[in-house]
């Protein structure tokens, strides 16, 4: 059995994408659970991951740590389970917006943590913040446009049409904008309900509900 190493759902929006990877790879793991800023936590992770960050999966004596790492290994485990675009271009930019994802958008990130717990007020964009959400927004309707809503009434409506790492690479960009009231155009918005509806993140977002671990100054926002 394959072990799949998460930190709090409600918080840890790595271990998000690397679940949603490993889900829609159809890979059977055993999932460990490991509570954020404690004093224990680093001890555990390092159990498992030889960067001590989550998510780490472990298969067979070979671990796969890095959310990206995860979705190229699960993508060539599970060739048919669509983690990729088909379409070579497709592809590419699939790639390469999930690269951005993984390397940018610091402000957002710092600013704006995964918290699915929070149902509080509109939390205003800073400058920075601002300027995040206004890129990502521009990737999210280059991406639809070219690749997502081609007009043929059964395309689906994630960015390249049908779910993929992409979309994982997202989600928790998108729960970032539904938890604080991130201002967006109504494309933006039906791209967030989309993935929100999604059943792998409902029910992900069902078993965050279930936790009982705080992260105070997060909680805070």
């Amino acid at each position: 059995m394959a072990t799949l190493v998460l930190g709090n759902r409600i918080y840890s929006s790595w271990s998000l994408r690397g679940w949603l990877l490993v889900r829609q790879a159809g890979l059977a793991v055993e999932e460990i659970v490991i509570p954020l800023r404690t004093p224990d936590t680093a001890a555990a992770i390092g159990k498992h991951s030889p960067s001590g960050k989550v998510p780490t999966l472990v298969v067979d004596g070979l671990t796969v740590w890095d959310s990206l790492a995860i979705a190229e290994y699960c993508a060539e485990q599970a060739p048919d389970a669509g983690l990729w675009p088909a379409d070579a271009a497709a592809r590419a930019v699939a790639r390469s917006v999930s690269a951005e994802m993984h390397a940018g958008f610091q402000a957002l990130r710092g600013a704006w943590p995964m918290n699915l717990k929070r149902k509080g007020p509109a939390l205003a964009p800073d400058a920075a913040v601002a300027a995040d959400i206004a890129r990502i927004s521009a990737i999210w309707a280059d991406c639809r446009a070219r690749f997502g809503a081609k007009g043929s009434g059964d395309d689906g409506p994630f960015l390249f049409g049908d779910w993929c790492a992409a979309d994982a690479m997202y989600a928790p960009v998108v729960s970032r904008f539904v938890s604080y009231g991130a201002p967006l155009d109504p494309q933006a918005t039906a791209y967030c309900a989309a993935v929100m509806n999604h059943p792998l993140m409902r029910e992900w977002s069902e078993r965050a509900a279930s936790e009982t671990w705080a992260i105070s100054d997060i909680d805070a926002l």
